[in-house]
């Protein structure tokens, strides 16, 4: 392990930003956890420089042998800029340059994701059209062929009707609402849309929430844990760039 370690010239640090909680890993380029998985709790409304502090403090323990940085966001991100934040402080992330206040930060190279993609890519078999769903704060999904992300599409911000989105519907506020039978009900609609309107080879379910899915689940559906999604932060570095994953340098 030390070796590895100490190999460092090609260890990821990968972070997954969620409503609820920042987390932190090490990893080694094929993917290895190098560090103990770590955790903090996000703040109500959080801006983009409180995140920042956060990350700054959290990864403090963790052994400084990286020299690339992988982040999962909740929201829309665009060459690792950040476009909306739907689950954080929604009027203080309009194109917010977060990626490369990242790599300033750590100076190193940085990549930034929506977290649902991020998740994508450490849990999939890499076989044919997967989607991952996120269930927690939010409803995130990501959309992969071959073990390549695709463009990545706000679906949970697909209209469910006049007045709510799939956020609103499935997200935690939901959960807390309406109570974990008839949560469980709405996640199976969605499911079964979703089955009709991509014919999906396989689909993942991952977040807090999928803890308490209660109902069956078919042959090509299976649960993930946030530990296997964050994993998905080696893989991003093998990622093309075709679909806005810019890499992100310090500036001097």
């Amino acid at each position: 392990m030390d070796d590895k370690k100490q190999a460092g010239k090609n260890n990821i640090l990968s972070i997954d930003i969620g409503g609820s909680s920042i987390k932190a890993v090490l990893l080694s380029e094929a993917g290895e956890m190098l560090s103990d998985y770590i955790k903090s709790k996000t703040p109500s409304e959080a801006k983009p420089d409180e995140v920042l502090e956060i990350i700054f403090d959290l990864i403090e323990p963790i052994e400084k042998t990286y020299n690339r940085v992988s982040i999962g966001f909740p929201g829309y991100v665009k060459n690792g800029v950040v476009k909306t934040a739907p689950n954080l402080a929604k009027e203080k992330w309009t194109d917010v340059p977060f990626g490369q206040m990242v790599a300033n930060k750590l100076k190193k190279s940085v990549r930034l994701v929506n977290d649902a993609d991020q998740q994508g890519l450490g849990v999939i078999a890499g076989k044919g059209f997967e989607i991952v769903f996120t269930v927690g704060t939010g409803f995130g999904t990501a959309l992969l062929f071959d073990g390549e992300l695709l463009p990545h599409l706000e679906l949970a911000h697909f209209p469910r009707n006049k007045r709510k989105d799939y956020d609103d519907y499935i997200g935690d506020v939901a959960f807390n609402k309406k109570g974990k039978e008839r949560w469980n009900r709405r996640l199976q609609k969605i499911i079964k849309i979703y089955k009709t309107v991509f014919n999906y080879d396989a689909l993942y379910i991952g977040g807090g929430n999928s803890k308490e899915i209660t109902f069956k689940l078919e042959d090509n559906i299976k649960l993930v844990s946030n530990r296997d999604g964050i994993k998905g932060g080696a893989k991003l570095w093998q990622q093309s760039d075709k679909f806005q994953i810019k890499t992100l340098d310090p500036e001097h």
